[in-house]
């Protein structure tokens, strides 16, 4: 096993833009933070900042990103990796992130990224993190960073067996957002085209059914349904709370606590970055959320939704919808990510915070509950099998974690 500094086995090491860039709502370019590391890879959605050609092309002519990258948090919630797979690559980084290009003739880049997934090394960089002003990981303190390895050969073994896993999980992810795109388009068809099944199994609105003019959206609709708050169309709307920090014996236990982070790139949230203790959650038990909640993000990143997998809280820049109705559960799901994403454009790519009296008055299309009955039918073995993967993937995570220091400690051999 060999030692050497991070820039003794690298090409370059650098971080994203410094500088202030300009929005450009309309481009096809972005420009990314600490927040889209996810899970190990790069999540882009469209809530993310874009920017203009020219923007992008002079951020990259000092990054030059390019594909095999390891890009790492650097400011925030340090030491977040992932590698960058794309071919064609769209995107660019805010200096909340570390850009290295590994000198494959001494360590591929498959290697670093697990490396850097070793807890010890998690632990060390977070002691080399400059708490001046905010939490940040210098490029200089990255670039002196000790780093063991064996020769290509035992990396490449290494990277294998846990790559294994990893694609396991990618390709469980890559069928969720199959299920998922798949269930939006049914979405689209019977709930913004009108195009449901009639009672006779036709297309309603391509087949002749009765629309009505509607003022308010300023469009035709089907007759009997209506636009209604969305407080008014499921009442339980459950605005979370952080427990107070001076008391730690209220966080660390076996009560999911979700925030943000945990929320973005994933339909169902199986697993998160804090909990709480039962005297945390019980200390503001009015804010229990059970499983099958909509969490909705409406502070800071606000259009983020997801399903609370388990009985759990959130913290305050989450509402969340408890469906007493459980055929609710899966419309208001891209109803509500619709409405995010359409004022959104409307309106370039700020969206005010939303508090809870502004998130329970959103307007939402109220079909007829026979339609609302039949999607569900449609769509819910999809929702559940991503919720399955999910949880599978949740499974390998834990067994990828486990074998991650044995193998690169040289606990396990590789054959």
């Amino acid at each position: 096993m060999n030692r050497e500094k991070l820039r003794d086995l690298t090409i370059n090491i650098t971080d994203g833009e410094h500088g202030t860039v300009k929005d450009d709502p309309k481009a096809f370019y972005y420009l990314l933070s600490n927040k889209n590391i996810v899970n190990g890879n790069i999540s882009v959605s469209s809530a993310d900042r874009r920017i203009s050609k020219a923007s992008f092309e002079k951020i990259g002519n000092r990054t030059k990103l390019s594909k095999n990258d390891i890009v790492i948090a650097t400011v925030g919630t340090i030491g977040k990796t992932a590698i960058i797979r794309d071919e064609i690559i769209n995107y660019d980084f805010q200096r909340s992130v570390g850009i290295i290009k590994c000198n494959i003739k001494k360590l591929i880049p498959e290697y670093l990224y697990y490396y850097f997934c070793l807890p010890y090394v998690q632990k060390q960089l977070t002691n080399r993190v400059n708490r001046s002003v905010q939490k940040c990981l210098y490029i200089g303190d990255l670039e002196n960073l000790d780093v063991d390895y064996d020769e290509i050969r035992i990396q490449q073994k290494i990277a294998a067996v846990l790559s294994a896993l990893d694609a396991k999980i990618e390709l469980n992810n890559r069928i969720n957002t199959e299920l998922e795109a798949i269930s939006k388009t049914i979405y689209d068809y019977w709930f913004v085209q009108f195009d449901f099944p009639d009672k006779n199994g036709r297309p309603y609105k391509s087949r002749g059914g009765k629309m009505i003019w509607n003022g308010e959206l300023k469009r035709e609709i089907p007759e009997r349904w209506d636009v209604t708050d969305l407080g008014d169309f499921e009442k339980k709307i459950i605005t979370g709370k952080t427990p107070p920090k001076t008391h730690p014996e209220y966080f660390n236990g076996k009560i999911p606590f979700i925030t943000i982070g945990d929320i973005r790139g994933n339909m169902h949230v199986v697993e998160t970055e804090e909990t709480l203790s039962k005297l945390g959650a019980d200390y503001q038990n009015s804010k229990y959320i059970n499983k099958g909640a909509i969490c909705v993000t409406c502070i800071a990143s606000p259009g983020l939704v997801g399903f609370a997998s388990e009985l759990s809280q959130t913290n305050q820049q989450i509402n969340s919808v408890e469906c007493e109705k459980e055929e609710n559960r899966y419309y208001l799901y891209f109803a509500i990510k619709d409405f995010f994403i359409f004022s959104k454009a409307k309106m370039g790519n700020t969206f005010a915070n939303m508090n809870k009296d502004d998130f329970s008055s959103i307007r939402i299309i109220k079909p007829d509950e026979d339609i609302i009955k039949k999607y569900m039918s449609s769509v819910k073995s999809s929702f559940e099998l991503i919720l399955n993967n999910s949880l599978e993937n949740k499974k390998l995570s834990e067994i990828r974690d486990w074998l991650l220091p044995t193998l690169m400690n040289g606990q396990v051999k590789v054959a």
